[in-house]
């Protein structure tokens, strides 16, 4: 699943790209893709400028004149190519797919200047909707979601109480989407390795009116904010196929400290630990059992 780096990447090199352009024509070549598209998706569309690109959480959201947002989430294999007059095709993509055959081709925004904004999905778990600016922070798919970890910055303070709920442990806490939006698996084990957290401490720990807690808290929410905007900096991790807008990959997977590095030794200096794999759920985590307490 992407994570808040790849998508704010891609926004980025969206916003540069189509930000000022009308969209002509929206032509649909399937009903659904995750959900059916809603009634009237594509003439709700047409003819409105793309006023800026937003996102939230690990939706890209285009701004459009007259009131409206259309709300992308690319899901797992998700990509957006651009075809823009002048300049070679680029792929804004988030997943390996070991091809790009035209039968995925979803959605075509065709622009007034001739530009095309290409929508291929595979295997169709992303999905697009279109929602009124004053309706927005109260749709469904977007009223739960917790806080933004990077604007404003996060902090211990704002942290501990986002966890001094929870009755998870503390990887889990941070991988909810309620308390905090955008994080993934990849920065996540990253964040805790940098703030010598063990991903397995009950999370309410944080929340504790203590200073040991308050420590703790604090260097977590530091080491989140380093994480992703180290990993912006970046230009995002291309672990499998990942890449911008630009169709340039991310370059953040050559600093992963534990993420994918089981059997190497801990990159923290003065620790001699191993970076173990542990798999739960299906899901796989990367720690050092030795400094991550």
């Amino acid at each position: 699943m992407p994570e808040l780096p790849e998508v704010e990447t891609i926004r980025r090199g969206l916003e540069a790209a189509l930000a000022g352009r009308t969209i002509r024509e929206v032509e649909l070549r399937r009903r659904d893709l995750r959900y059916p598209f809603q009634p009237g998706f594509a003439e709700i569309l047409e003819n409105r400028k793309i006023r800026f690109f937003e996102r939230r959480a690990k939706y890209l959201m285009a701004r459009l004149e007259g009131g409206a947002t259309l709300v992308i989430h690319l899901g797992m294999s998700g990509a957006i190519r651009l075809e823009l007059p002048g300049r070679a095709a680029a792929t804004a993509r988030l997943h390996h797919e070991t091809t790009r055959i035209a039968s995925h081709d979803h959605v075509v925004f065709e622009f007034d200047d001739g530009a095309r904004a290409i929508y291929n999905d595979p295997r169709r778990f992303g999905f697009m909707f279109v929602a009124r600016d004053d309706e927005l922070d109260r749709h469904p798919r977007l009223a739960a979601l917790g806080i933004e970890p990077l604007d404003p910055p996060l902090d211990g303070r704002t942290l501990a109480q986002r966890l001094a709920s929870s009755g998870a442990d503390l990887k889990s806490a941070l991988l909810d989407q309620k308390r905090i939006a955008g994080l993934g698996n990849i920065y996540v084990c990253e964040a805790l390795h940098r703030a010598r957290l063990s991903p397995w401490r009950a999370a309410a720990t944080l929340g504790e009116n203590d200073r040991a807690a308050r420590g703790a808290a604090r260097r977590l929410a530091i080491a989140i904010g380093e994480t992703l905007n180290d990993a912006l900096e970046a230009g995002g991790s291309s672990l499998r196929d990942f890449s911008s807008a630009e169709g340039k990959p991310g370059y953040f997977q050559h600093a992963f400290r534990v993420y994918d590095r089981a059997g190497a030794p801990c990159a923290r200096k003065a620790c001699d630990g191993i970076i173990r794999r542990d798999v739960r759920g299906g899901r796989s985590t990367f720690y050092c059992p030795k400094c991550q307490k």
